[in-house]
């Protein structure tokens, strides 16, 4: 039996953990704290530390217990990514994206090749098949993103069990992921104009397996969670975030939506085929961690829904665009016919020629809003290319959001955040 009746989507709707008496700590946000007799103490939370999710370095200056100052320390794990995209061409950078957010590849790899098909203007030209199955997988890395985010969270503050339940589901999306790309891990699934393979014969009945148990999993993970007074007093006025902030930090996805604001770039500027989908999207009240724990839990409800709707929707024919100068000709053909091989000559050594000009696009990832902007003076390489993050945007909040909270809730805040060092960190 479902126990999350407070998640709103269009009108504000009662908590059902309000009818347990909770002191919500007023001074979330308050940096005029008094001071407490004694020297304030300055110590480091990472970047070698569990809780911390990678190498994330945290420079807490504390007054005994009490937070009051927060300063995130990020790059350590810097890879030069945008630099490196600047040096190959745009379908090379492929395998790159899936190192960003790597509990959600698929997604990286639909959302940085619907940037390129902007930039050459053949974004409206993706056969309905192939913006299908992008759909399909960018909701399955939706729900192994939260899968893991919740069983880490629910982890940091007590509760192994959790992490058992979401982690067996995850292992199972894993297995659907192999069958598709022939990878676990690193997919490397979109093309330009395309998918590198089609869908395997069986696959979409094992998907319908899949979805018809991990809503039990779903409920067993609320029973274990949403009414556990350890977890209600950890997370429950803790790390409040108003809406008014959030906003102005440019936090998106889940962290924006549990703040109270209703904003998802599935619905405000609908992609591939989400204007022909029913999906709601759930939003919180209070902001705190709570809330953010309650919208990625409706969130992996309406991804489930929105699978079966592809599904059932799922038409015939081709998965990529009938353009040889764009994606690679068949093998027989290049066997064969000399105009074929040219083709595959150019596109393996020169890459797709991109027109000169310059595009943003943000797809909404399962960390928030996942956005390339792409800067081309003609040819296979892009002249400059620049990723926005939402791990790197989301963690610049902790500044505000840390001090006139105690040392213990440090772990549940950057639970509820859910971010992936290796996104933040490019």
């Amino acid at each position: 039996m479902r126990t999350v009746e407070d998640i709103q989507f269009k009108e504000p709707a009662l908590r059902v953990a309000e009818a347990m008496p909770v002191k919500r700590p007023d001074a979330s946000l308050n940096h005029d704290l008094p001071d407490i007799e004694g020297e304030k103490m300055v110590l480091n939370m990472g970047p070698s530390h569990p809780s911390t999710h990678g190498v994330l370095r945290i420079v807490l200056e504390l007054d005994g217990e009490i937070i009051t100052k927060a300063v995130p320390d990020v790059g350590y794990l810097h890879r030069g990514d945008e630099k490196i995209a600047e040096n190959m061409t745009y379908t090379q950078f492929i395998p790159y994206t899936d190192r960003l957010d790597y509990l959600a590849p698929l997604a990286n790899n639909v959302a940085y090749a619907l940037a390129v098909e902007k930039l050459m203007g053949i974004d409206k030209q993706l056969p309905p098949r192939c913006q299908f199955i992008r759909v399909i997988c960018c909701e399955l890395a939706r729900i192994s993103a939260h899968l893991l985010g919740l069983g880490a969270f629910a982890m940091d503050v007590g509760a192994m069990t959790v992490f058992l339940h979401t982690f067996t589901e995850r292992e199972k999306i894993y297995n659907l992921i192999e069958a598709l790309t022939g990878a676990r891990f690193t997919t490397t699934y979109t093309r330009i104009g395309g998918l590198s393979r089609d869908l395997p014969q069986g696959w979409v009945e094992q998907c319908r397996k899949f979805l018809d148990q991990v809503g039990v999993n779903f409920d067993e993970s609320e029973k274990l969670l949403t009414r556990n007074r350890i977890f209600v007093d950890r997370t429950q006025g803790v790390g409040v975030l108003p809406k008014e902030v959030a906003i102005d930090y440019g936090v998106t996805g889940p962290n924006l939506r549990g703040s109270g604001f209703e904003y998802d770039l599935r619905k405000a500027h609908p992609y591939l085929v989400y204007d022909q989908l029913e999906f709601d999207i759930p939003v919180g009240s209070v902001g705190d961690c709570y809330d953010r724990y309650l919208v990625r839990m409706e969130e992996m409800r309406q991804s489930v829904r929105i699978l079966h709707q592809c599904l059932d929707k799922l038409p015939g024919g081709p998965i990529n665009i009938p353009d040889n100068k764009t994606i690679l000709p068949e093998k027989k053909m290049v066997l064969t016919k000399m105009e074929e091989l040219i083709h595959h000559f150019i596109l393996v050594t020169q890459g797709v020629n991109a027109p000169p000009g310059e595009i943003y696009f943000g797809a909404e990832n399962p960390k928030g809003e996942l956005g390339f902007y792409m800067n081309s003076r003609g040819g296979g390489t892009p002249h400059r290319l620049k990723i926005r993050a939402p791990s790197f945007v989301n963690l610049s909040v902790l500044p505000r959001l840390l001090p006139g909270a105690m040392m213990s809730d440090v772990v549940a805040i950057l639970g509820s955040i859910d971010f992936v060092m290796g996104e933040s960190d490019r």
